[in-house]
């Protein structure tokens, strides 16, 4: 058996785990990594992430002239969240508060200091179309790392490397923890695996391990890429079709561990899913899907053809969208559109997946700002399964039809609708609620510039042909699985609560694992870039307390 010693354990090696372990060991803390994955996966989730922050009146919306406030968000977190009387969320609604705090106050600075930029157009994520109170970002939030999730990863992995106080046990799954007077964290001893970051790696037990010290921290992330979990815990029907947004190995299994020693679990059938995910047409792990990040012109349609009703368009309400679509029976959902609103509004969601942004690459993020789709954008409409392209109407129905042979789009009907679209488009003003939210959309700077083409017909005059936007596209879309919104219950100092609220000594929890903090600190929605931020929050808190101990 291979034995450990160390002042703080930190269980996960993503984002959270490496924030807390560096503020561990800056407090002068020894610090033991413990992750299953191979040093290849350093930051877990984190690396694939497009990198986006929510941050709240910065430097960036004032800029751009938009006009935010601590007490306009904290409105839309509330109007999201819809938290719920009761224990589940009394310490959500704190963590929610907190990082408004932070969002509002040091986290640009910190950044700052930690050299990681951001990229000066700020996004409009998660728009709601609801009214004062509902859910959605009432302006645009969403800061973009300028490098993506790498970047901003980069500063807390070269740190713990660099730390002579962090040692990293990689290849250790952890079977069992035990708070009663030590903390001991045992588990077995995998085979080394040099996969590509992303693939599945093998689970043969070569030996076992065990650790000890003062402290343990939690951060083994969410239940996204284990679907018989996410099927077990989804509110009503589970679709039988899901595609998974995270690798295999965030399968959960630290959670139910941290259960039996005590720690309390809330809120696990609030998830962060998907409903605009296409199947990868280069595959890392199981069942590997993309989202698409889309501007709101596309026509949002269900498996049959017909049209999601309001407020459920492109870019708006993703989980409104996905119920809509779910509770019908269904597993799939379409887009239609025309070439140049691909080329405009489709982004992809994911480091990999946007080499301009990853890479700094100012020339060749030009075209974007030129209406002209990325490469990743591009190769997607060539070479993936659920894109189609046609000249007519009616060959697009077909097509769409011989993708999912067990639900029929009618052409006519099809072609029906987006005469009528193309007529409210027309008309210069219009009645439709989508083409007058995409209007006013545009009257941001930063959407018009880079996100959201000029309102155009799809169709050439009243026919049922393509028209100057080029060819009809239809693209079929998946629900992707992606984050968990409840987790371990923790208070504002990052401690794991017991069932009646005391606190398990020594026992701490950061990031997904913890809900982002609190046990569900969304509540039962996202205003998006608030997964990043809360790793960030969440894992500062816990590596201090822990390292408090002391």
């Amino acid at each position: 058996m291979l034995r450990h010693e160390a002042d703080v354990i930190v269980i996960g090696a993503g984002l959270s785990g490496l924030v807390a372990a560096c503020e561990a060991a800056e407090q002068g803390r020894s610090v033991l990594v413990v992750d299953g994955e191979g040093p290849q996966s350093l930051g877990g989730q984190a690396f694939w992430s497009f990198g986006g922050l929510l941050l709240v009146d910065s430097p960036e919306q004032r800029r751009l002239g938009i006009r935010d406030s601590p007490e306009l968000a904290h409105a839309d977190w509330l109007g999201a969240a819809q938290f719920e009387d009761g224990p589940n969320d009394a310490q959500a609604r704190q963590w929610a508060r907190a990082y408004l705090e932070f969002a509002s106050g040091e986290l640009r600075e910190w950044l700052r200091r930690l050299a990681v930029g951001l990229f000066p157009v700020v996004g409009w994520a998660e728009r709601g179309g609801q009214p004062a109170g509902g859910h959605g970002n009432s302006v645009p939030r969403f800061h973009i790392v300028w490098g993506t999730g790498p970047a901003l990863l980069h500063p807390f992995v070269a740190r713990a490397l660099a730390s002579p106080l962090i040692t990293f046990a990689h290849r250790h799954l952890v079977r069992d923890l035990s708070v009663t007077g030590e903390i001991t964290v045992s588990g077995d001893l995998l085979a080394p695996d040099d996969a590509e970051r992303g693939r599945p790696t093998n689970r043969d037990v070569v030996g076992s391990f065990t650790a000890r010290g003062e402290s343990v921290i939690i951060a083994s992330g969410g239940i996204g890429g284990n679907l018989d979990l996410v099927r077990e815990f989804w509110p009503g029907r589970a679709p039988e079709k899901l595609i998974k947004g995270v690798p295999d190995y965030v399968d959960g299994s630290m959670l139910p561990i941290a259960e039996a020693a005590g720690g309390a679990l809330v809120n696990r059938n609030r998830m962060w899913h998907y409903p605009e995910g296409v199947i990868n047409h280069s595959p890392l792990w199981t069942d590997h899907g993309i989202r698409i990040l889309p501007g709101p012109s596309s026509l949002w349609l269900d498996a049959n053809g017909v049209r999601l009703p309001p407020p459920n368009f492109p870019g708006f309400d993703a989980l409104g969208a996905l119920r809509a679509i779910t509770e019908q029976g269904h597993d799939h959902s379409w887009f239609v559109t025309d070439a140049a609103t691909v080329a405009k509004e489709f982004a992809l969601s994911g480091s990999e997946q946007n080499s301009d942004l990853t890479g700094k690459d100012l020339r060749m993020f030009g075209r974007r700002t030129g209406g002209r789709p990325t490469a990743e954008v591009r190769r997607f409409v060539r070479e993936g399964v659920d894109f189609l392209t046609a000249g007519t109407v009616g060959d697009l129905a077909a097509q769409m039809n011989a993708l999912e042979p067990g639900h029929t789009v009618d052409g006519d009907a099809l072609l029906e609708l987006i005469r009528e679209r193309d007529l409210q488009i027309r008309a210069g003003l219009g009645k439709d609620p989508q083409v007058v939210a995409l209007r006013a959309a545009r009257n941001y700077l930063g959407d018009r510039l880079m996100r959201i083409a000029s309102p155009h017909p799809m169709l050439a005059g009243n026919g049922p042909r393509r028209g100057a936007g080029g060819p009809l596209v239809a693209v079929r879309l998946h629900p992707l699985t992606r984050k968990t919104l409840g987790g371990l219950q923790t208070d504002l100092e990052g401690r794991v609560l017991a069932p009646d609220g005391t606190p398990l000594p020594g026992v701490f929890a950061a990031g997904e694992a913890a809900g982002f903090g609190g046990g569900g600190a969304h509540g039962h929605r996202a205003l998006e870039g608030t997964f990043l931020g809360g790793c960030l929050l969440s894992g500062r808190i816990a590596g201090r307390s822990a390292a408090a101990l002391g």
